[in-house]
C-alpha cells in the first residue's frame, strides 16, 4: 500500500486529489494537513511514501530537502503540484522527485505517485520538443556508448564502485570517465548530470507518457 499525504491550501482541490488517488486500490491517503506546522508534524509522525504538495504551500524552498529526509529509514518522495512547468528547475535540485502541473490528468498523477513510491522520478515533459531534441542530439553526439551507460547507472543511484562492477572495469577508470563526461556536458557535479539526463531524456529508460517523463528506479542485477 502506498501511503500519501496531500498538502494544498485550497480545500476543494485538495479533496479532489485525495478522492482521485484514494479510488486506487494500492494508494491510501493518510493525512491532508492545511498548514506547514501540521504538514511537518504529519510527515514526521506518519512517514508517508509520497508527499503531494502544492507549490503555493511551500515555505522557504530549502525545506523541501528537509521534508524529504524526515523519514529516518527511507527518504520521502516529494511531488510538487506546480502552476507552471518551468518551476521544475527550482524544485528538483532541492529534493523534489516529481513536478506535475496542477492541471495534469488523473492518470498522470496516479502514474507519478506509483513511480515515486518505487523510487523513481516523474517530471513534466518539455513543451518545446524541438529544443529538447536539439539538446539531446548535441549532448549525445559528444558521449560514447560506454559513457551513456555510466550516466544511466549514475541516475539509478549507483556509486563508482558499483558502476565499475557492472561494467567490468576498475573504479579508477570510472572516476576518469566521470571527469570526461563532466567536461563534455559542462555539468559540475553528479546531481546536475543526472538532472540533465532526466530532463532531456538522454537514456533509454526514459519514456514520455501523457506529458510526463517518468524514470524508473534501479532494478536488482
Amino acid at each position: 500500500m502506498i501511503n500519501v499525504i496531500i498538502a494544498d491550501h485550497e480545500p476543494i482541490f485538495r479533496t479532489g486529489i485525495a478522492k482521485l488517488l484514494a479510488a486506487e486500490d494500492d494508494i491510501r491517503i493518510i493525512a491532508q494537513p492545511q498548514s506547514m506546522t501540521h504538514l511537518i508534524s504529519a510527515v514526521k509522525g506518519l512517514l508517508p511514501h509520497v508527499l503531494v504538495m502544492s507549490s503555493s504551500f511551500l515555505p522557504p524552498l530549502t525545506d523541501i530537502h528537509k521534508l524529504a529526509l524526515a523519514g529516518v529509514k527511507r527518504p520521502i518522495a516529494i511531488m510538487i503540484l506546480a502552476a507552471k512547468t518551468e518551476e521544475q528547475s527550482k524544485f528538483v535540485p532541492l529534493g523534489a522527485r516529481s513536478v506535475v502541473s496542477r492541471s495534469a490528468s488523473g492518470d498522470v498523477l496516479i502514474k507519478a505517485v506509483r513511480e515515486l513510491a518505487r523510487g523513481g522520478f516523474c517530471l513534466p515533459a518539455d513543451p518545446t520538443g524541438k529544443s529538447r531534441r536539439e539538446v539531446r542530439h548535441k549532448v549525445m553526439s559528444r558521449l560514447s556508448r560506454r559513457e551513456l551507460k555510466i550516466i544511466a547507472a549514475l541516475v539509478q543511484g549507483h556509486r563508482n564502485r558499483e558502476i565499475a562492477a557492472r561494467l567490468g572495469t576498475s573504479e579508477q577508470m570510472i572516476k576518469n570517465a566521470m571527469v570526461a563526461i563532466h567536461d563534455k556536458t559542462g555539468m559540475s557535479d553528479r546531481l546536475e548530470l543526472a538532472l540533465l539526463a532526466i530532463h532531456h531524456q538522454l537514456l533509454a529508460q526514459g519514456t514520455s507518457t501523457n506529458g510526463a517523463l517518468c524514470l524508473a528506479a534501479s532494478t536488482a542485477s
